[in-house]
Order: C-alpha cells, then structure tokens, then sequence
C-alpha cells in the first residue's frame, strides 16, 4: 500500500485570537520566485507538493487556447476570464457560459461539471427565494468546462468524456502543464477536482513560477510593442492574453466582493491572482522598482499553501504578503483590508477577537 506523502514541518503564519486567548492557528508554506524561476524567499517548505486546484486553471486555459479553439469559435477575452474564474454563479458568469457553449456548439447537457451552492451569499439567498435548482453552467468552474469543450472540438476529439484523464484534450492538457511549469511529464501528480476535471499537483515554486511567466509574458509582449517590433514567442503572447484577460475582467475570474476581483481591480493590472481551493493562492506581478528592489529579475511569481486549507486565512496571508514585499501603495493595498484585518465581531456586534501574523522570509538571494 502506497504510503502518504510526508512534508516538511510547516510553520505558523496566521494565529486567531479571542480576547488574549489563542483560539486557531494556521501552518502556511510560501514560495516568492522571479522571471526565471529563482527562489527569492520561502517560509515552510518552498517546494512542498501542492494541489493546485483552481489555481492551476490558467494552465489548463493555457492548453485549449493552443488548440486555436478562441479563433475557431469566436471567443473573446472575457470568455477568456472565464475559462480561469471560480466564479461566484452570478447571472452575468451563468449567461456568458450558455454563450461560449452555444459558440462551441455545445450544450448544457454535454458539461461534466455539476451544480452546487453558489460561492456568493447573496446569489445563494436569491436562489433558495427563488427555489432555483442549479445546473452544471452554474457551477463555478463551467468556464473552464466550457473551454474544455470547445479544445475537444478544436482538435477533432469526441465531446463525450472530455473530463478524463485519457482523453485526448486532457493528455494535452497534462503537457501543458508540465511544461509551462517547467517539469517533465512525471514531475506533475494528478487526481480528480471537485468540478470533475484532472487536476494538478506540483512543488510550490512551481505554482509561482507559472504565475510569474504570466506576469512576464505580459512585460515582454508590452515591450515589443513599445518598440513596434512584435517578436515574442507564440507560447508568450498566449500567456500574455490569458493575463490581460484576467486582469481586464476581474470580475469574471471571481465575483461581487472577492478576493480574487477586489485585489486585481486594486492593483489595476500590476498583478494577478487566482485562488485555489483547499487553501491555494497564486499571484504575478510585473516588473517594476519594487520587483527588482527584492533581488527579482523582471516579473514576481507568489504562492501560498495553508496546511489546513482556511480561505479566510489563506486571503488574510497572501494580502499580509503583498505588506511585507511592499508591493503596490498603502492605498491599494488597504482596498483589501476586509480579508487582511477583517473584525472578528460577535451577533452583537461586540469584537471579540483579532488575528496575528508570524510570517518571517527566509532570504535566498
């Protein structure tokens, strides 16, 4: 019987306190890596074999925009954004899925993906109001599936089991990923998402590494422009696209009140971010003084892992992070306050508590 995969001790970043009284604690990993993929800082174990999940949907948008199904099918940037949202299943996210799968020539019944509770408080009320039963273009993943669709199509693969490992668009899938996160086939683990597609797992600094060639890319492309001599890599617009997409649409990737669409609408285009499930976040930010005053050259790649997989602390870390590299200005990064230093407030409204944060960068410069 194949035995647990053990890590590496990881420390405490967040502590919860009520009154002066510990009440949780939350164990993180982080990786901060450059352009190319030189480890700057760690806390915990910068390598630690990490499930991805949502985080890794850029990648996997990465491969079926290689197919050439965006041209093939008439997708724009905002469905773009939505191939790599965990949306919140509010109306404008549900629509633009039955467009992409109308532009697919696809149709509900074809996703993979089933419904689930929104991950919005206030779409669920109105759902349970409404007694509205949701269906798989309302899952917060069917962007994704809903490219996933159109690749299938875009390389002549049957529609019919596109969610599985042996399909022809997800072994694709499988070397893109790898490959954008500069791994060999084997180097990359997978398992089965809570949206049913494969998923990814691979050491931390990978993750980052990903989110750094995204902001990169987006340096390079702005480069060749500037110097009207377009040159990049074809590999390197398609990253590029995917980081404007995302950064263009924010509130397509997430949602009314997310983290994900308030810290791309603070940062005005400086970064992106993308959260995964179980306590997985990711972020790339161009190259810029505050960058290479941190020992990076060009772009910045962060990734976060907490133990437990708390979102709220996960939110909490990666925006105590952007603090201590001081990147961007207090006043965008105070756009965050409500995940970074949210009140800990009782039914009465009484604050009962407050957390603490321990995160020490160990420099490897």
């Amino acid at each position: 019987m194949n035995q647990p995969e053990m890590h590496h001790a990881a420390p405490v970043a967040a502590t919860i306190y009520r009154g002066a009284s510990v009440e949780n604690t939350h164990l993180a990993h982080i990786a901060v890596v450059d352009a190319d993929g030189r480890l700057l800082y760690s806390f915990g174990d910068a390598a630690r074999m990490t499930l991805a999940r949502s985080a890794a949907k850029p990648a996997q948008a990465l491969a079926v925009l290689e197919t050439g199904a965006l041209e093939r099918y008439g997708f724009d940037e905002a469905d773009l954004a939505l191939m790599c949202a965990s949306h919140s299943s509010e109306p404008r996210h549900i629509e633009r899925t039955r467009g992409m799968l109308a532009k697919a020539e696809a149709s509900e019944a074809d996703l993979r993906c089933g419904g689930h509770p929104p991950l919005s408080d206030a779409v669920h009320v109105d759902w349970i109001r409404r007694g509205f039963t949701p269906g798989g273009v309302c899952s917060n993943c069917s962007g994704k599936h809903a490219g996933m669709l159109a690749g299938a199509h875009a390389i002549g693969a049957a529609l019919a089991g596109y969610e599985l490992p042996e399909h022809p668009l997800q072994i694709r899938v499988k070397q893109t990923v790898a490959s954008v996160c500069d791994l060999p086939d084997d180097g990359v683990q997978w398992a089965i998402d809570g949206c049913n597609l494969p998923t990814p797992a691979f050491p931390l600094d990978r993750l980052a590494r990903l989110f750094a060639k995204l902001a990169a890319a987006q340096d390079e492309v702005a480069a060749a422009r500037l110097a009207a001599a377009p040159s990049v890599t074809t590999r390197t617009a398609a990253l590029a696209r995917i980081y404007r997409a995302m950064t263009s649409y924010p509130e397509l990737v997430g949602g009314e009140g997310r983290f994900c669409t308030l810290l791309m609408r603070a940062f005005g285009g400086a970064l992106v971010g993308k959260v995964g499930a179980d306590g997985s976040y990711a972020i790339g930010v161009r190259a810029s003084q505050q960058t290479a005053r941190l020992g990076a050259k060009g772009a910045l790649g962060i990734a976060v892992k907490i133990e437990d997989g708390n979102l709220a602390a996960l939110y909490a870390v990666s925006a105590e992070l952007l603090a201590l590299l001081e990147l961007g200005t207090p006043e965008q990064r105070a756009k965050l306050d409500g995940f970074h230093a949210p009140k800990r407030l009782n039914t009465m409204g009484v604050e009962i508590g407050r957390m603490g944060f321990s995160i020490e960068l160990a420099a490897h410069r």
